[in-house]
């Protein structure tokens, strides 16, 4: 076989491989963020009303989940896109270069706030960020000694323990689990800001930030702090069903259920539309998709989805997507980040 019958047979096969890999899949598959998902589901749902193309499948796997299944490789039985409540980490990112996915676009699509809420039933009280680590971190500073360089186990039992000028309300609180980008976001965003109340604690970071996190970032496992699941609809279940109880889930969740919860202000400030676009409220957080770009082309949609949901009438001021509780970013942040999308410019952190 002469070399250039080798090459034009090595096309073919190609050419029809692509072909077989195009085949298996006429639909976006999209995964990640439960706090993304009702966004990224409306979008999904206008975009397939379209008629063009079928409605993408949104599948809500939490952050990290969404991003390893995302990272797994280039192929149609990977995802195009995986929604996330916070950024792509560094090890995520090499993970999947490693598999592959070598160019990644991100999308930044509005902000969020991540709340403590507790059934309408139940008497407000203010929190403060160091008043939350105290409550659900596994080891604390010795009460006893809070200076003297000494974690012990979790002694505080109701809120007042914690803090005198707080209801004697048994600590009992509700919330995602490692796997999700809110619990990643509480982590960093409450439980270090409180942990690092301490000086002494503080100073670790300086020294040993692995160190550092764990001491901060641990949940206690005595029933004070209880996962439950990326599923907040059972969270304002239990709200309901048991008025101590408190539960952490995104502003968007809070705003769909202003009827049965509501939030407690933190550090002074309530979260709503206005504290957290400002970053006033202090659990104020960006959220993401990112776009697995070697699909794009190839599964059918990709660069039409995310022209729909960079649009005015989806994630402007007054888009659509404001009635579910989006915060869309600033006009001027929308102008440059939805042009760079629509560009497919890819990403490094």
């Amino acid at each position: 076989m002469n070399r250039a019958l080798l090459i034009g047979t090595a096309l073919v096969a190609t050419v029809a491989a692509g072909s077989t890999w195009a085949a298996g899949r006429d639909a976006l598959s999209i995964v990640g963020s439960s706090t993304v998902y009702p966004f990224s589901t409306v979008v999904a749902e206008q975009f397939g009303k379209g008629g063009t193309f079928k409605t993408p499948k949104v599948e809500s796997t939490g952050t990290g989940g969404g991003i390893k299944l995302f990272c797994g490789g280039v192929g149609v039985q990977y995802p195009d896109i995986a929604n996330a409540s916070r950024k792509m980490k560094p090890a995520e990112f090499k993970s999947c270069q490693a598999a592959g996915v070598k160019e990644i676009v991100e999308v930044k699509i509005g902000y969020d706030g991540i709340v403590i809420a507790q059934s309408k039933k139940s008497a407000s009280f203010p929190l403060t960020r160091k008043d939350i680590y105290l409550a659900l971190a596994k080891q604390v500073p010795d009460p006893d000694c809070s200076d003297c360089g000494k974690l012990i186990d979790n002694p505080y039992k109701t809120w007042s323990d914690v803090n005198s000028s707080l209801p004697n309300r048994k600590i009992e609180v509700m919330g995602p689990p490692p796997t999700s980008g809110t619990r990643d976001a509480f982590a960093e965003l409450v439980m270090e800001a409180g942990c690092q109340e301490f000086e002494w604690i503080k100073d670790w970071k300086k020294k040993k930030e692995a160190d550092f996190k764990k001491m901060c970032q641990t949940m206690r496992e005595d029933g004070g702090f209880i996962e439950a699941g990326e599923n907040d609809n059972l969270i304002v279940q239990k709200l309901l069903s048991n008025p101590n109880s408190l539960g952490i889930f995104g502003y968007s969740f809070l705003e769909e259920n202003t009827d049965k919860v509501a939030a407690l202000p933190v550090e002074g400030v309530t979260p709503d539309y206005d504290t957290i676009s400002s970053m006033q409220y202090s659990v104020s957080r960006p959220l993401f998709f990112y776009v697995k770009k070697a699909h794009v082309g190839t599964v059918p949609g990709i660069q039409e989805f995310v022209t729909e949901f960079t649009s005015e009438k989806a994630w402007g001021d007054d888009g659509y997507l404001t009635k579910k509780g989006f915060i869309p970013l600033p006009e001027y942040e929308r102008k440059s980040v939805g042009e760079a999308a629509r560009q497919m410019k890819t990403f490094s952190p």
